[in-house]
């Protein structure tokens, strides 16, 4: 199971040099988890971006995958991760979706450098 930070997707979705190096880590898709607020991230910087069309096609590929709410088992990880990695609350709810799922976190954020169960792919820069 590999939950896909929203850094990570928006590479993908752009097809940075990062998204490239990103496409070989990225799970098959039922093995994709996907937090409601990856979901949020994304549908507001898609609609921004790219129009309320992309946003839909990509939030409707999310429903696909294992969609992950918050809970209040999430929500306190996340209150704790904020306190101990001082991860602003987007990153806590995340991080801690993955810890509470047991999934690897791929990202290309380097606020989760060093944090366990986190691949970070560095941004190519150009």
């Amino acid at each position: 199971m590999i939950l896909v930070d929203t850094s990570a997707w928006i590479e993908w979705l752009i097809g940075s040099a990062t998204g490239e190096q990103l496409a070989d880590r990225l799970p098959e898709q039922a093995d994709w988890l996907v937090p409601t607020m990856v979901q949020l991230e994304l549908a507001k910087w898609l609609t921004r971006e790219v129009g309320e069309d992309k946003a839909d096609q990509v939030i409707a590929f999310t429903q696909v995958c294992q969609v992950v709410e918050l809970d209040t088992a999430i929500a306190l990880g996340a209150a704790e991760a904020c306190r101990d990695h001082r991860l602003a609350t987007a990153d806590a709810i995340i991080f801690a979706t993955a810890r509470a799922r047991g999934a690897a976190l791929l990202t290309c954020d380097g606020h989760f450098e060093g944090l366990p169960g986190v691949t970070l792919i560095e941004k190519v820069r150009n």
